[in-house]
C-alpha cells in the first residue's frame, strides 16, 4: 500500500487572508464526491446498460419503486428533470414491462406509477449493489458512520428543501414495512 500525505485540515482549508480574499475552494471534498459518485453509480450502470437503460431510467426507477403511487408532477419534482426528459424515460420503462401507470381514483388526469414485480426486482438489485458498496465503506469508518454519514448528507441538502426529503424517506419506509408485514 502506498504511503499517503494527507495534509490536515487546516492546511487544506485555511482560514481567509488578512485582505479579505476567501479560502481556496475544498478541492479535496469536491473531488472525492464526484469520484464516490462515480463509482457509486457505476455498478448499476453496468446492469442498467444490459437492458439500454441508463442513469435516469435508475432514478425514475428508484423513486417509483420507493414510492408506489407517485404522481409524474411529485416525480418531476424529485428528480427537478424535464417532462419531456422523464416521458422519454417513463414511455420505454412501460413498453417494457418495468413500470406501470393508472388513473388516480379521485381524479383521473392523475397520472399514478407503480413498479411491476420485473421492476422492483430490477430496483432491488440495483440497491444491493449500492448497498454492498456504502456497507463496505460504512464498515470501514467504524462505529456511528451510518450516522455521520447520514448527518452529512442530510446537511448537504438545502436547508429549503431538508425536512420535506426526510418526510418522504420516512413514509417510504414506513410503506415498505407495512408492505413486508402484510406478506
Amino acid at each position: 500500500m502506498a504511503d499517503l500525505n494527507i495534509a490536515s485540515a487546516r492546511d487544506r482549508h485555511p482560514a481567509p487572508d488578512p485582505a479579505g480574499q476567501p479560502p481556496e475552494p475544498s478541492w479535496d471534498l469536491i473531488e472525492l464526491l464526484f469520484f464516490a459518485y462515480r463509482d457509486f453509480v457505476g455498478d448499476p450502470d453496468e446492469v442498467l446498460a444490459k437492458f439500454g437503460f441508463g442513469r435516469a431510467h435508475h432514478r425514475v426507477l428508484h423513486f417509483v419503486n420507493r414510492h408506489p403511487g407517485i404522481t409524474v408532477a411529485s416525480l418531476l419534482d424529485i428528480l427537478k428533470i424535464t417532462k419531456q426528459s422523464l416521458g422519454r424515460v417513463l414511455k420505454q420503462m412501460i413498453s417494457e414491462g418495468y413500470i406501470v401507470q393508472k388513473e388516480g381514483a379521485n381524479d383521473r388526469r392523475q397520472r399514478l406509477l407503480y413498479a411491476t414485480p420485473k421492476g422492483e426486482a430490477l430496483a432491488m438489485k440495483l440497491a444491493g449493489l449500492q448497498t454492498a458498496r456504502i456497507t463496505r465503506a460504512l464498515r470501514e469508518l467504524g462505529p456511528g458512520a451510518h450516522e455521520a454519514a447520514r448527518r452529512f448528507l442530510v446537511a448537504m441538502i438545502d436547508a429549503s428543501g431538508r425536512d420535506d426529503v426526510l418526510r418522504q424517506i420516512a413514509r417510504a419506509d414506513q410503506l415498505r414495512k407495512a408492505a413486508h408485514q402484510a406478506r
